[in-house]
């Protein structure tokens, strides 16, 4: 980044998809060029999510980001959790959103980017999980809204 870029906080969700207490999680390219991700990531574990689009709602926009990744269509969601992500190369505010009624099997939409949809159980979750989503994961876990982070 050059002395004359300026450097701007953007805004992402991820959301929290549970059947038979099992979580979605989607296992992110191993290429850092094809995990789209200015959090990085690759080969890591994420939950669907992606960018708040302007002018969308959270609601709407998790909604959307879930139909476009997985192919499931949720019909109600709501806000859990926010999370201030700073990376060294990315600062987003994380909306971490719980699908509460949703219908559908989660298939590869965008294979370029995630390369597989698993169910996890929520005591047997994969170790490298993409650092927005590990503390959805916990905030759901924990009960908590917002935890400050240590940096």
């Amino acid at each position: 980044m050059n002395n004359n870029e300026i450097k701007k906080v953007g805004a992402g969700f991820g959301v929290l998809v549970i059947r038979d207490d099992k979580v979605l999680l989607g296992k992110r390219h191993d290429d850092p060029e094809k995990a789209s991700s200015e959090m990085s990531g690759e080969g890591t574990w994420t939950m669907p999510g992606g960018k708040l689009e302007f002018g969308e709602s959270f609601e709407d926009g998790a909604i959307r980001e879930l139909k476009e990744e997985t192919n499931i269509d949720a019909r109600r969601v709501k806000v859990m959790c926010i999370e201030n992500s700073i990376g060294p190369k990315a600062h987003f505010v994380t909306i971490g959103l719980f699908a509460e009624e949703f219908e559908g099997e989660a298939m590869v939409m965008e294979p370029d980017e995630i390369t597989q949809w698993e169910w996890f159980g929520l005591d047997s979750l994969p170790e490298k999980i993409f650092p927005p989503s590990r503390y959805v994961l916990e905030r759901y876990l924990d009960s908590s809204f917002y935890k400050k982070s240590e940096q």
